[in-house]
Formats: C-alpha cells, sequence, structure tokens
C-alpha cells in the first residue's frame, strides 16, 4: 500500500476545527482506504458502507443508530443517502457530543448541497484525487502518466493488466454509477460524449461543436460536461480575465482529469503508443497541471488565453501572488513570446516551463525549467519567492 500523508494531515488539521470531515473524490480513488487508515488509529470507530444493504439496515432509524456511537464514526459513499447530513447537523450541535464524523462521497454537487444547507460551519473539506507523484515517487513519473493515478491501475502488474482495469472502470461508471445518482442518460451516449472530450483535451470548450457532433442541443452537452465534472471525471478550467486592452478567450478549457482514463477513452496502451499520437502534448499537459494541482492546493487555478495568440496553461494566487505554469513535452524547451507577454501583462511573480526532463535551469529571473520530479518541491520554490 502507498502511504498518503498528505491527504491524512489533512483530514485531521480539519478535525482540530471541524466536528465533522468530508473526503470528496472519484471512486476507487483510495478514500475508503484512507478512511480505514485514519480509523486504525482510533480507540473507538464505527464504519458504514452506505452501499452494503446491511449497513443501510442498520441506519433504517439514523438518528438512534448514529446518536448513541461515541468515536469516530466512518460514513462511505454519503452521496447515497444526502438525507443524513440534517441529521448529522443534530448530532454534532448536542452540547456533549464528543463523537466526530468522517463522511465519504464520489459526487461533488449532491455532497456540496447537502453540507452547505445543513452543516455550514461544522463540515471541514479535502479534494482526494488518485495517486499523485509525491505519493508515488518521481522514480514512478512514466508509469503514473501512462496508467493515471487510480491505485488499482497504478499497482496493476502490467499495462495490459491496468488497462484491462480502467476500461471495466469506464463501463461501470457509466452503467452503475451514473443511474445510482439518480441520473437517465443513456450509457452509450455519455461514453460518446466522454470520448470527445478526450479527444478535445486541453483545448477551449466549445458547446455548439459538442452539440452538433451529438444531435442534441448545447444546454445538453453542458448538462453532460457538469455531470461528468462533479463525478470528478473532467476538470473544466475557467479562463482568467484581465484588465489589458487585448480580446481575451472567455470559455474555459477541459480536460480528463486522470491520465490513464484519458490514454484509455484514446485507447493507448503504453507511452510508446502515446509518442505516436497527436494528442501527446496535450496529455503530459493535462497530467502534469493536475500534479501542480495536486502539491499546491489552490482552488484559483485559471487559464489565460488572447485571441492575438499569447496563453498561459496555467495560473495560480497563492497568498495574493500570481503563478504561472506551462506545460512542454520537449527535451530541452525554452521562453516564447507567448510566455513573455503572460509575463507581463499578468504581472506573474515567476513562470515555470514543466517538462519531463531531469535538470532544472534558469532561463531568466523570473522565467525557470522545471523537472516534474521538481513539482514535490514546489509549496518550497513559491515560498522563496515571497
Amino acid at each position: 500500500m502507498i502511504d498518503r500523508p498528505s491527504a491524512i494531515a489533512q483530514v485531521r488539521a480539519l478535525f482540530r476545527a471541524n466536528p465533522c470531515v468530508a473526503i470528496l473524490g472519484p471512486r476507487q480513488c483510495g478514500k475508503t482506504t484512507l478512511a480505514r487508515v485514519l480509523a486504525a488509529d482510533e480507540p473507538v470507530c464505527t464504519f458504514f458502507d452506505l452501499e452494503s444493504p446491511l449497513d443501510v439496515r442498520k441506519l433504517a432509524a439514523p438518528m438512534r443508530a448514529l446518536g448513541r456511537l461515541d468515536g469516530l464514526v466512518v460514513l462511505d459513499e454519503i452521496q447515497q443517502r444526502p438525507d443524513l447530513f440534517e441529521i448529522l447537523r443534530v448530532l454534532v450541535d448536542r452540547p456533549d457530543s464528543r463523537t466526530r464524523f468522517l463522511v465519504l462521497g464520489s459526487a461533488s454537487p449532491t455532497i456540496v448541497k447537502g453540507a452547505s444547507e445543513s452543516l455550514a460551519g461544522r463540515l471541514g473539506f479535502v479534494d482526494l484525487g488518485g495517486f499523485d507523484i509525491l505519493e508515488t515517487g518521481a522514480e514512478s513519473q512514466d508509469r503514473l502518466w501512462n496508467r493515471g493515478g487510480f491505485p488499482r491501475s497504478f499497482l496493476s502488474p502490467d499495462d495490459s493488466a491496468s488497462m484491462d482495469w480502467r476500461q471495466g472502470f469506464v463501463r461501470t461508471f457509466l452503467e452503475r454509477d451514473i443511474p445510482q445518482l439518480g441520473i437517465s442518460v443513456p450509457a452509450e451516449t455519455l461514453r460518446r460524449f466522454w470520448t470527445m472530450i478526450a479527444h478535445y483535451h486541453a483545448q477551449v470548450w466549445n458547446a455548439a461543436e459538442f452539440a452538433r457532433s451529438l444531435g442534441s442541443s448545447e444546454a445538453t452537452a453542458r448538462r453532460y460536461l457538469d455531470l461528468l465534472a462533479g463525478a470528478y471525471m473532467v476538470r473544466i478550467l475557467p479562463p482568467w480575465f484581465e484588465n489589458i486592452s487585448k480580446r481575451q478567450v472567455k470559455s474555459p478549457k477541459i480536460q480528463i482529469r486522470d491520465s490513464g482514463l484519458l490514454h484509455a477513452l484514446l485507447e493507448l496502451g503504453s507511452l510508446t503508443d502515446l509518442a505516436a499520437h497527436p494528442k501527446l502534448g496535450a496529455s503530459w499537459e493535462g497530467f502534469a497541471l493536475e500534479q501542480v494541482l495536486a502539491r499546491l492546493g489552490s482552488r484559483s487555478a485559471y487559464f489565460w488565453a488572447t485571441h492575438g495568440g499569447a496563453e498561459l496553461d496555467l495560473l495560480v494566487t497563492v497568498r495574493g501572488r500570481r503563478y504561472g505554469f506551462e506545460f512542454k513535452v520537449g527535451d530541452a524547451p525554452g521562453s516564447t513570446r507567448a510566455m513573455r507577454i503572460a509575463l507581463a501583462d499578468l504581472g506573474l511573480e515567476h513562470l515555470w516551463i514543466v517538462y519531463p526532463g531531469p535538470d532544472a535551469y534558469e532561463l531568466d529571473d523570473r522565467l525557470s525549467v522545471l523537472p516534474l520530479a521538481d513539482v514535490i518541491d514546489l509549496p518550497g520554490r513559491l515560498e522563496r519567492w515571497e
């Protein structure tokens, strides 16, 4: 088992200020395993799997069943029982309550809506994805890029077994998980839409083009996009607007969040297959972007582009300062005119070009090239610029 110390520390820190903590992320990303690691250090812990018929029966009278428990209570797949949020609010507000609740869920719209209505001010959030490069180690960079971060995919004995798992995951997600959320979208339609996103990975969203391909309205195409984003399958990266005298792109970028699922949807079984595919650069951009965001934990993440051709793959704001990132798959990337424009127009503290190679080097005082392995130390690098 691969340790996830950063996520564990984040959960424990949130419990010091909140009686409830929610771990949100896609299915099969390791939420349950992480919860069991946390539970192992607790003197008293009760675990409920809300997809287990036995545990569902135990919670037939939830106020009585949960109200008599002490210690840590884990509620897995909480999106199956959104009615429990109101019960949790009553329980944590008891003046003598020492019970803490850890809720796990795979559908952010359902959870956030229930939490905001019932547990405002009482609940901390941890976003958990698949393994990142800090957890797997820099020596596993290529395997992580090819297979993605889902634990069973990454830990498979070989690339073929990993691909089989990912293809099974896609099918199960479409045929079982989506209907369980009460969403009636034909599985084959959603698979076609998801595959289209894979082919548009790291490009600007064009609702009209997707709608034409699907034979549907733009509103329907956007609903499908929001559905996949809410299930943590797709990232919608919003555009950044700056008050400058240039026409700027105002539509978001879209990308598959897990590189392994991207490769499965594109039917690319190995990095050798990927190297000969037109989406090689886009695949690297999405993979490296997710690694950067996993290390920074920043919700203030955007891309920036103008109609004149200037662009920036990722713009983040950390403690009020702006930093930029470009992602290049080449062996020795250098600066470009577009990067210089982004540095000047956006007032960046620093811009890093993240690439797969082994060596870091400076291009000037505010522009440098960074190996993906060094993203592990990125928080410290940002502190040096403050």
